[in-house]
């Protein structure tokens, strides 16, 4: 199974080199994520679906910031959900705004954690876990689902290029896209706003249609 900076970590740096990464290409990329969440959403709202969701929206890290997400990081009331300076990869804070539908894929969990906290009397202060247990590890359900969804050797990480991609198309500026999901160079931001076909066919036909105007 290939193997990015996340799912290597516990293993020694000759075990990461010897197991091949696989390259991402435009068109798989584009639909890694619809074909990919779409499986997921045969996994039970307990299990890893909603984490993967909050990752293919938000662009943030999955071992390292979604996954230990806590409560006290949601604000609800002024809609973010931060991450606190030191926490992330380039140590620096960051805030993504919640759009309806993190809020509702938050809201849902929070009405989850509230049962398994009245059932099992005691608090739970993760977002994402299981019946109770944080969520920490994934690979045999992602590996699965990315299998039964026709896109198999798929990272995880790819879905934080999902988010980039997503980003873009919505015109959302780049200062700002950049901040919303960590990127602290442009030179790495631009690795993951890839271009697909589809993009590369709109492009033409606007042009087309914009030469036939003249």
């Amino acid at each position: 199974m290939p193997i990015d900076s996340e799912f290597g970590r516990g293993c020694s740096r000759r075990c990461r080199r010897s197991r091949p990464r696989a390259r991402i290409t435009c068109a798989p990329a584009s639909s890694i994520a619809s074909r990919s969440t779409q499986c997921a959403s045969t996994w039970p709202t307990r299990g890893p679906r909603p984490a993967v969701k909050f990752c293919y929206i938000t662009g943030w890290r999955s071992y390292s910031e979604v996954f230990p997400l806590r409560w006290s990081q949601v604000d609800f009331k002024g809609g973010f959900v931060r991450l606190e300076p030191g926490t992330t990869k380039n140590r620096e804070g960051r805030v993504f705004p919640l759009t309806p539908e993190l809020r509702a894929l938050l809201e849902q969990r929070l009405e989850y954690t509230r049962r398994c906290e009245r059932a099992q009397d005691k608090i739970i202060p993760h977002v994402f876990h299981r019946k109770g247990q944080p969520l920490k590890y994934m690979r045999r359900s992602w590996t699965t689902a990315c299998k039964n969804a026709g896109v198999p050797g798929r990272l995880l990480h790819d879905l934080r290029r999902s988010a980039v991609r997503n980003l873009e198309r919505a015109g959302v500026s780049r200062s700002v896209a950049m901040k919303m999901t960590g990127h602290k160079t442009e030179s790495v931001y631009r690795r993951y706003a890839i271009v697909s076909e589809s993009d590369l066919r709109e492009a033409a036909a606007k042009l087309a249609a914009a030469t036939a105007e003249r």
